[in-house]
């Protein structure tokens, strides 16, 4: 099943991640399609808020991956520049960790995914609305979009 929630500014994208985090546990592991500017890291930056972390959050598209403390640690990946590479950094071990883990351009290192995973795609409606579509693929996700979506 398929969840999609319509949202019509930045903040509104901010507000339902921050409301996501409050379901993530330690090791989750949720994947971020979308187009450029689609929102991407603005979810991302709403999803940290909701994990009590305190940095800025910003894409870390040059650096591939970037670290932050909060509730929970976050990992936050842009493998946007991993296409046509087959350079494993770790993935494994960044998965199973203790980390919540997003994933922006995931397909690009689909091989190193994990089978369960929450996927999340967010679709670009107008200038300030989206369409964000909830995937979940697991029991554990399929738990967490029923509580959340309730």
């Amino acid at each position: 099943m398929t969840y999609t929630i319509e949202v019509n500014s930045p903040e509104e994208t901010e507000t339902f991640a921050a409301k996501l985090a409050g379901f993530l546990e330690s090791g989750d592991l949720l994947t971020l399609e979308g187009g450029l500017g689609a929102g991407k890291t603005t979810f991302t930056k709403g999803l940290a808020k909701g994990l009590g972390i305190k940095r800025m959050v910003n894409s870390p598209t040059f650096t591939i991956l970037k670290q932050y403390s909060g509730n929970l640690e976050l990992n936050h990946l842009d493998v946007y520049r991993l296409e046509h590479s087959d350079e494993d950094i770790g993935f494994d071990e960044l998965f199973s960790g203790e980390a919540v883990s997003v994933v922006e351009w995931a397909q690009f290192i689909a091989e190193y995914l994990p089978e369960e995973r929450l996927e999340i795609t967010i679709e670009r409606q107008s200038e300030e609305s989206r369409a964000i579509r909830i995937h979940p693929i697991g029991q554990r996700y399929e738990s967490l979009c029923k509580e959340l979506m309730s």
